[in-house]
C-alpha cells in the first residue's frame, strides 16, 4: 500500500512539474491557433489600484503618459484606495488634463478598480500595478491582438529589473517566470494564456465583469473574457518592468495572500474547469492553478513514503535524501538571505517558499479565512502576482 500511495503522490507531481509543461509546448507547436495583429489604436484607459504609493505613484504616472500611443487616445485613472500618504497629491502634480485621480475611502482594491473601470472612457481598459514601468513601445504591443474581434483580453510580459543584491528567494522567482514566460507563448498559440498578470493586461471596456472581494482582481478580470466566449492571448512585446521582492519574510505574506485568493477565484470561476464547454483550457487551469498550488500535498506525501520505504530498499532511501537534500537547500537559500548568492540555492529558496505559502493558503481556503485588504510593502518593491 505504501508503494502505490509513493506512485500516486510521484505521479501527480511528475505530471504537474515536468508533464504538463512538455504537453503545453508541445501542442503549442503541434495545434497553433492564429489571431490577427495589427498596428491599430483604439481609445485606452489605464488603470492603477493605488494604497499609499507615494514613493513610486509620480514615476508611475510620467512612465505612463511617456508611452508611445497617440495623446488623445490615451487616458489615465489613478484609484486612491484610502491613501493618506500624499499619494493622490503626488499623481496629480506629475500628470496632466489625462490624468484622473478617484480619492476613494478604505474600500479595498476590488472596489478600487470596480470604480476605476466605471470611469473610464477608452474601449479598451489597461490594468497596471503602481510600482510597474511599461517600455516604450508597450501599449501599441499590448492592444495590436485587438484587432482580431475574438480577442477579448491581451496578456503582457512582466519581466524583473536587475538587482545585483537580490536574495536567493527573488532570483528564483525570476528563474519561474523565465519558464511561465515560455508557457504563455505556447499555450496563446494554441488558443488561450490561463490568466494574465497584474502587471500589464488588458481587455475590452465591455467585457469587464466586477470583481469581486477576496479574490486575485488579474485572474478574475482576464478569465472574464474566456468564460465570455472571447479569446485570453499573450503578446511578448508588450513588456513592462518591476523590482523584484522586497525579502522573503514579506514575499512569504504576499504569496500566502496571492494563493489564497487564487484558490477562491479558481472555486468562483468553477465553470471553466469543464471541458465540455472550455475543452483544453480546463485542463490548464486545472494543472496550473490548482494542482501547482496545492502541489505541497503530495510532495509530503512522498517525503514520508519515500523516507518509509528506504529502510527496505536503497533506491527508496536515495530518492528520499534527494528531496530532503533539496529542502535544505532551499532552508539554507531563505535564511542566508542576500548573502545567497550561489545561483544553486535561488530556485530551491523559492520553491520551498512558495509550497510554504500554499500549505498555509489551503487552510485559510479550507477554514474560509478570506483575504479581502492589501498593504503593498515595497521595501524594493511588490512583485505582481
Amino acid at each position: 500500500m505504501t508503494r502505490r500511495i509513493f506512485w500516486l503522490a510521484a505521479g501527480i507531481v511528475s505530471y504537474t512539474y515536468v508533464g504538463f509543461p512538455v504537453l503545453v509546448l508541445v501542442r503549442g507547436r503541434l495545434r497553433p491557433r492564429r489571431h490577427a495583429a495589427a498596428p491599430i489604436t483604439p481609445s485606452l484607459t489605464v488603470v492603477v489600484a493605488a494604497h499609499n504609493e507615494v514613493g513610486v505613484i509620480a514615476d508611475k504616472v510620467r512612465n505612463v503618459l511617456a508611452c508611445d500611443y497617440p495623446r488623445d487616445r490615451l487616458e489615465l485613472v489613478v484609484a486612491s484606495d484610502g491613501s493618506d500618504d500624499g499619494t493622490c497629491a503626488a499623481a496629480r502634480a506629475a500628470g496632466d488634463d489625462r490624468v484622473r485621480v478617484l480619492e476613494l475611502p478604505r474600500i479595498g482594491k476590488a472596489y478600487a478598480l470596480n470604480a476605476a473601470v466605471a470611469a473610464a472612457g477608452g474601449e479598451v481598459v489597461v490594468f497596471t500595478d503602481a510600482n510597474t514601468m511599461f517600455a516604450p513601445d508597450a501599449l501599441r504591443e499590448l492592444v495590436a491582438p485587438f484587432a482580431d474581434p475574438a480577442v477579448g483580453g491581451v496578456a503582457g510580459d512582466q519581466r524583473y529589473v536587475d538587482a545585483a543584491a537580490e536574495d536567493a528567494v527573488a532570483g528564483g522567482e525570476r528563474g519561474y517566470w523565465g519558464l511561465d514566460r515560455a508557457l504563455k507563448a505556447a499555450e496563446s498559440r494554441a488558443g488561450n494564456v490561463i490568466s494574465a498578470t497584474g502587471a500589464i493586461y488588458a481587455i475590452r471596456r465591455a467585457l469587464f465583469v466586477a470583481v469581486t472581494p477576496g479574490v486575485t482582481d488579474d485572474f478574475a478580470t482576464s478569465t472574464g473574457v474566456i468564460a465570455q466566449g472571447y479569446r485570453l492571448v499573450f503578446a511578448p512585446r508588450a513588456v513592462a518592468y518591476e523590482p523584484v521582492g522586497a525579502g522573503a519574510g514579506v514575499e512569504f505574506e504576499r504569496k500566502v495572500r496571492v494563493i489564497t485568493q487564487g484558490l477562491e477565484a479558481v472555486v468562483r470561476r468553477r465553470e471553466l474547469l469543464d471541458p465540455r464547454r472550455h475543452g483544453f483550457y480546463a485542463l490548464q487551469l486545472l494543472s496550473h492553478k490548482v494542482l501547482r498550488r496545492v502541489m505541497v500535498v503530495p510532495l509530503a506525501v512522498l517525503a514520508v513514503t519515500a523516507a518509509r520505504l528506504g529502510r527496505e530498499s536503497r533506491a527508496f532511501a536515495v530518492l528520499a535524501a534527494a528531496q530532503g537534500s533539496l529542502y535544505v537547500a532551499g532552508l539554507v537559500g531563505i535564511v542566508a538571505g542576500r548573502r545567497a548568492r550561489a545561483r544553486l540555492l535561488a530556485l530551491p529558496a523559492y520553491f520551498c517558499l512558495v509550497n510554504a505559502a500554499a500549505l498555509r493558503a489551503i487552510v485559510n481556503v479550507a477554514c474560509r479565512r478570506r483575504i479581502d485588504r492589501w498593504e503593498p510593502r515595497r521595501g524594493g518593491a511588490e512583485a505582481g502576482p
